[in-house]
């Protein structure tokens, strides 16, 4: 399940880079189209489950451990690291999970967003839908940068 899910950071840092509204949207469209299997995978997985709320965690159990397993240097993950990485979440993961449509992407997102505050550093994160995200950008997300 969710083989190689780590490979949604490809591409990272250029993503996050001089974001304004219209890359955003121009990085939300490619990474969908790039990354869109995963979250299929996660929604389906969690729809034909009998107890959806115990497939979410483990969905999450398994999202969180390639994310630690593949950014991780010695067991530790380097502060600018993670500060990047919890951005990214809430900039593209979560959003383009919701975005999915599926009745299940809300408890997926809790579940991952729970996992990810009691597994990294510092790292007690939220989530957001494309759309508030997106309307929250004036030229700069939040007029800033």
């Amino acid at each position: 399940m969710l083989e190689h899910v780590e490979n949604l950071f490809d591409g990272m840092t250029d993503m996050m880079k001089k974001l304004k509204k219209a890359s955003y949207e121009k990085n939300m469209t490619a990474f969908r189209k790039r990354n869109g299997h995963y979250f299929e995978e996660m929604t389906a997985y969690t729809e034909q489950a009998e107890d959806h709320e115990a497939a979410a965690k483990e969905i999450a159990a398994v999202f969180v451990k390639a994310v630690q397993d593949a950014f991780s240097v010695k067991g530790r993950m380097k502060s600018r690291m993670q500060a990047d990485l919890n951005f990214f979440m809430i900039y593209y993961t979560f959003p383009a999970l919701l975005l999915t449509g599926s009745e299940q992407a809300d408890l997926i997102a809790k579940s991952i967003c729970s996992l990810w505050g009691s597994t990294f550093k510092d790292s007690n994160i939220g989530y957001t839908t494309y759309e508030k995200l997106y309307s929250a950008f004036r030229e700069k997300i939040f007029g800033i940068f």
